[in-house]
């Protein structure tokens, strides 16, 4: 029978092997333990969905709405013989997710609905604001083109964001045709004190019966702080007259919002 001394020994080795066995398994689980991230492909954390949602900045697919294609579509005008312009009018309904990079594509027809061509870009969807995806100086040979279509070829990858331009105001927009061309200068004043670099400025030419009947896109490389930039714009036809409203597009680089 085990004297009180042999069990106290026996218990204090017991407890000695306990905390031995603690430190292991701890120093075990240390080394193997990752914290979650937003990035190890894993629903883990805060987070409501496969690394997106809660603390990361991705937004998870039932965080945001969808982007609504107008115009039915894809849009074209004709610049010259066998030259068109094509473009889609974009809405992006979440006020606070942008994606970059969206991948699209048109496809052209001609009258008996058979393919011409196909064009393929990326747009930027900018939070709260709405996007162009345009293209310019279509060939399409001798073709006679009767119709575009516009698809998303991949998702958008949504991210927190907020509208970055806010301090970019339109201040005019000077639309002027002649019997060959017309040209419009759309004239920009920062009213923020820090520039802005890279700006796309897009317009759409509307008819009294707000049709979109020409469009097109140029770069800003740089507004400084309160200052004023024209993004002048050409094209080598008329339009009898038919513009009675011009509407602008802004689109940067979209700041994450975290």
């Amino acid at each position: 029978m085990a004297t009180w001394s042999s069990r106290r020994k026996l218990a204090y080795g017991g407890s000695i092997l306990i905390v031995f066995l603690a430190i292991a398994v701890s120093a075990v689980f240390s080394f193997l333990y990752k914290s979650p991230t937003c990035f190890d492909s894993i629903k883990n954390g805060n987070e409501l969905g496969v690394d997106c949602g809660g603390s990361c900045v991705k937004l998870c697919q039932s965080a945001f709405l969808p982007p609504v294609v107008k115009w039915g579509g894809g849009k074209y005008e004709k610049i010259a013989d066998g030259i068109y312009n094509i473009a889609s009018y974009i809405v992006n309904p979440n006020t606070d997710g942008a994606a970059v990079n969206v991948p699209y594509k048109f496809t052209l027809f001609d009258s008996e609905g058979i393919l011409i061509t196909e064009r393929k870009g990326f747009v930027t969807l900018p939070a709260h604001r709405n996007a162009l995806a345009f293209e310019s100086a279509v060939d399409v040979g001798r073709r006679n083109l009767a119709k575009v279509t516009f698809e998303f070829t991949s998702p958008p990858e949504w991210f927190k964001s907020y509208d970055s331009l806010n301090g970019l105001v339109i201040l005019d927009k000077k639309y002027n045709e002649e019997e060959n061309r017309s040209s419009l200068q759309a004239v920009l004043e920062n009213r923020n004190l820090t520039p802005y670099g890279n700006i796309a400025v897009s317009v759409i030419l509307y008819d009294r019966r707000d049709n979109a009947i020409g469009f097109s896109r140029t770069k800003i490389d740089a507004i400084s702080s309160q200052g004023k930039e024209i993004a002048p714009f050409t094209w080598p036809t008329s339009r009898g007259g038919r513009v009675t409203s011009i509407e602008v597009l802004l689109s940067g680089s979209p700041s994450q919002d975290r």
